[in-house]
């Protein structure tokens, strides 16, 4: 028994370093080969340049990190207050027999690929903007609305387990001095379960932010700074799908550095995620 405990210590111990072995590499990869493209082209034209001319040996992704920033934005605007209500209806206000089709829906949304949410999006969102605004329909807002959509899943499955897992007695609790059930629920289970509803949330932008596919169909790829939500507009992960496979020498190195202000934009967002809760474990 004891030798089997230790192999399987072995075993996880293994699994855990594999994990961190493979970080470390993706990362020693990413930089190793964008850092000296960013360094020829220029850490202010890189990141602050407003156009991209890979034929003139012009690279500036100002313009699609805006747009990255504006999807994501939108995405949460869209997706983050119907997720979370929709995992406190689970939780707490859903009849059983009504659960019973919410929860395999949800899981069934989690398992569509992206390039179905796409053709979704190419085929009922962009018409329906085009119409309502008279406009082209890839914008901004056709891709807010669909990642909106794509990190539902994501949101309503990890807060709906944390509300889950708040101890009954906080609920009761809050009945017994007097709350109502609206109240006991928004007051005192949701802000117990604020943590892992906080961890959803981050899961869902960081997928809103690496999406690719998706975005691609309905978002207009347009390498020029968006001016408003009914502007076309091209995201860092879209222009590296776009143009990687034929790009050679500094154009594909710049594609790389792309991906490497990309990485810091997601590590940016787990660390200050792991901040706030830090801080809230301290208060």
């Amino acid at each position: 028994m004891q030798l089997r405990e230790n192999a399987m210590r072995i075993v996880f111990m293994l699994a855990a370093c594999f994990s961190i072995v493979a970080v470390f590499f993706i990362c020693f990869y990413l930089f190793i080969n964008g850092l000296p493209a960013i360094a020829e082209i220029g850490p202010l034209n890189f990141l602050g340049g407003m156009e991209w001319r890979p034929n003139n040996d012009i690279y500036g992704i100002f313009p699609m990190i805006i747009g990255s920033i504006y999807v994501t934005a939108g995405a949460i605007v869209v997706g983050v207050p119907i997720g979370i209500l929709t995992a406190i209806y689970m939780a707490y206000f859903c009849p059983k027999k009504l659960y019973k089709i919410i929860k395999p829906a949800v899981e069934l949304l989690a398992g569509i690929p992206s390039i179905v949410y796409g053709f979704f999006g190419l085929v009922v969102i962009v018409p329906l903007i085009q119409d309502a605004f008279h406009t082209s329909g890839n914008t901004v807002l056709a891709a807010s609305i669909l990642l909106g959509i794509m990190i539902l899943p994501t949101i309503v499955s990890v807060s709906e387990a944390s509300l889950q897992a708040v101890p009954d007695s906080y609920y009761e609790g809050s009945l017994a001095l007097g709350a109502t059930h609206e109240r006991s629920v928004f007051f005192v289970c949701l802000k117990a379960a604020k943590s892992g509803v906080l961890a959803g949330v981050i899961l869902g932008v960081g997928r809103a932010i690496g999406e690719t596919m998706a975005v691609i169909m309905v978002a207009g790829n347009q390498a020029v700074m968006p001016g408003s939500l009914l502007s076309g507009v091209r995201t860092m992960t879209a222009n590296i799908v776009l143009e990687m496979s034929y790009a050679t020498g500094l154009h594909r190195e710049a594609l790389i550095a792309t991906a490497v202000v990309l990485f810091v934009f997601i590590m940016i967002i787990n660390l200050s995620f792991s901040a706030l809760k830090r801080k809230e474990a301290k208060s």
